[in-house]
């Protein structure tokens, strides 16, 4: 079984193909202008020697233009915008000029540390950074067959090989993603030395000695350099009255609780942190920084798919199943902790407190990809589409051009959306998911077609024989999804459609019939703080000789539900949450006269309906309090589209 190219999907209408459009005709733009009025792209051609100045930003933002490079790269596919072709190639040939001979790419060490390589690496993110450019460079080879990034990608990681083929475990990233990188490097040139370093890497996690020791040297040494670098800045800037000043826009805002410094620097010195505690195969829940834990546990599911690694597998799902059942909120969103930006202890789950970052719930949808191509189980599909519509989308504004950073799950009218961050990681992360979100509609063979997410799409099942399979899908709003072969004679397949978990059933058709289907056997779960039960997703597997415009309709069953939490949670402790099929909903003040913070509805009351003039057009539920007063629930990821408010997702 694999998944579809880029060039072999193409999401067609409906809800994905609206929010692409605005990903490709105003998101990514936007983002670049933003990269160049912060400077970032400036220190490029600083680098490169093309101009002068002083360089802007924390050490790791090179990564921050990598990742839209590679939401640029997989968007252009699909739309041939003249003006992001050209940024795309005008940013390669730039890369092109600011990398050193030897391959080295790294603009804070390059303008303000000339000669010095590859110090504080548990804090600096140079592995990181070289991280997210060949995976741009990967995408943009994917998508263009060009190899000038792929060169330059190449570079760099043949540097790596160089340097830490046989290096000891001090040499292992503060923020693990070059090794999902260099595994997919490996896969677009079949290099084996890079997969080797990848495995390495991951493998060597966890072993340094008198790792706190190491730690808090490097903490006191980066922020000697990062004093230096200040220092630095205002004699630049004297010197060169004539530059226009400039200022990073401001930290995202998010609740901090006295407690959270302690914990955060016992976290971090422990190696909890960034996963440096123990031996990968030791570590046995979810822990620490959670987009790293989650970029870790990618790379180790896209090691288990190779032959001989099966091992991994056992421990990659119980870790999963811990984080999913004890650790993470009922939106999909995960890291409970601010300042560590990671998992709190099981059931410490305050949804005021919550950071829940976006790219959290990305690297979390990432594993559970590999997760499922590795195990071919549906409840990995179910959280990735889960996290998807709720805790990663939240993180984008209706007009494409303002963002989250983290996103509680409470909140008394304290944060906004932003036009952007001094630590913009999380926009274009998003935006080079949604571009490619094709690639997760299904995975094939000669004989089998898995449909794993329900996005309306074209998918060239067989080239050859000239199968393609439409998907014509409602969802998220509507209950049905139609599935037409496009073929020039029959063919024999097991279709095999996802019957997720927050369907109460399905009825399926064929041409017009209900027909039976195989649903497969609902996997062990276990009792869930958030009340959601992704192990009850199951396939349902219609096998048969498939004709030419065959039509397969599936009804979803999508009632209004309410999820309860359990007690052992703070502050949301044996309350609910509403959830519409794959939609979680809250309560906003901008629609509500009511506390929504002490609310009790009435169940019975609860009604879905279609709403034309509110947010642009959705689908709302409408209800009552036990005192007759209306409430509008309004699905989370639509939430602080309309200026400042209170918000919650938690009703009595």
């Amino acid at each position: 079984m694999r998944e579809p190219t880029l060039h072999e999907v193409t999401i067609t209408s409906g809800f994905w193909r609206d929010r692409q459009n605005l990903n490709a005709a105003h998101a990514i733009i936007y983002q670049w202008q933003k990269l160049e009025a912060t400077r970032c792209i400036d220190n490029f051609r600083i680098a490169a020697g093309l101009i002068s100045g002083f360089r802007e930003g924390f050490f790791f933002s090179d990564s921050d233009a990598y990742k839209w490079l590679d939401a640029a790269s997989r968007i252009m596919f699909h739309y041939k915008d003249p003006q992001l072709i050209k940024l795309v190639d005008d940013f390669i040939d730039l890369l092109a000029n600011a990398q050193q001979s030897d391959g080295y790419l790294y603009t804070y060490n390059q303008i303000q540390f000339p000669g010095q390589r590859w110090v504080n690496l548990q804090v600096e993110h140079e592995f990181y950074c070289l991280g997210h450019l060949i995976e741009a460079a990967v995408s943009h080879y994917e998508t263009t067959a060009e190899t000038k990034l792929l060169s330059i990608a190449q570079n760099a990681a043949d540097l790596l090989v160089k340097e830490f083929a046989d290096s000891p475990p001090e040499y292992t990233d503060g923020h693990e993603e070059i090794e999902i990188a260099l595994i997919k490097l490996w896969k677009a040139t079949d290099r084996i030395e890079y997969l080797a370093l990848a495995k390495a890497f991951v493998e060597r996690r966890g072993t340094i000695k008198l790792f706190p020791v190491k730690m808090l040297s490097q903490v006191l040494d980066s922020n000697r350099r990062m004093k230096l670098v200040a220092k630095n800045r205002q004699t630049w800037l004297s010197e060169h009255p004539d530059h226009k000043t400039f200022k990073l826009p401001e930290r995202n805002k998010n609740v901090v609780p006295f407690w959270a410094v302690p914990r955060f620097v016992i976290n971090a010195l422990s190696g909890k942190y960034n996963q440096q505690h123990k031996p990968v195969a030791d570590q046995k829940k979810a822990e620490g920084h959670s987009v790293r834990f989650c970029y870790l546990k990618t790379s180790e599911a896209m090691l288990a798919q190779i032959p001989g690694q099966e091992n991994r597998i056992k421990p990659l799902r119980d870790i999963w199943t811990q984080m999913v059942t004890r650790r993470m909120y009922v939106t999909g969103g995960i890291g409970s902790l601010p300042l560590s930006e990671g998992f709190g202890r099981d059931y410490e789950l305050d949804p005021e407190v919550a950071y829940a970052e976006t790219c959290a719930a990305l690297g979390s949808m990432f594993w559970s990809h590999e997760m499922a191509n590795l195990t071919g189980e549906a409840p990995f599909e179910d959280l990735f589409e889960w996290q998807l519509y709720n805790a990663a989308s939240v993180g984008i504004a209706q007009d494409g051009c303002s963002y989250f950073y983290n996103n509680p799950l409470t909140s008394h009218g304290t944060i906004n959306r932003a036009e952007w961050y001094d630590v913009p990681c999380c926009p274009s992360n998003l935006s080079r998911v949604w571009a490619s979100l094709g690639k997760h509609v299904c995975s094939f063979d000669r004989s089998e077609i898995r449909i794993n997410q329900y996005f309306s799409s074209t998918i060239i099942i067989d080239s050859q024989r000239h199968i393609i399979l439409h998907v014509d899908s409602e969802l998220p709003w509507g209950n049905r999804v139609k599935l037409r072969f496009d073929m020039e004679k029959p063919a024999p397949y097991d279709l095999v459609m996802r019957l997720p978990a927050w369907a109460d059933g399905c009825s399926v058709l064929l041409n017009g019939q209900e027909v039976v289907v195989h649903v497969s056997s609902v996997l062990p779960g276990v009792h869930s703080a958030n009340g959601l039960d992704f192990f009850t997703a199951r396939w349902m597997r219609l096998s048969r000789s498939f004709n030419p415009d065959d039509e397969i309709v599936l009804i979803f069953d999508m009632p209004v539900r309410l999820i309860k939490q359990d007690r052992r949670l703070p502050k949301c402790g044996g309350k609910y949450a509403l959830a519409r099929g794959p939609i979680v909903y809250c309560l906003e003040s901008v629609d509500n006269s009511a506390d929504i913070m002490s609310v009790k509805v009435n169940p019975e009351s609860l009604r879905p309906f279609f709403d034309s003039k509110a947010l642009d057009g959705t689908w709302l539920i409408r209800g009552e309090d036990i005192h007759g007063e209306p409430l509008v629930f309004i699905p989370y990821m639509l939430w602080a589209n309309r200026g400042k408010s209170s918000m919650t997702v938690f009703v009595n």
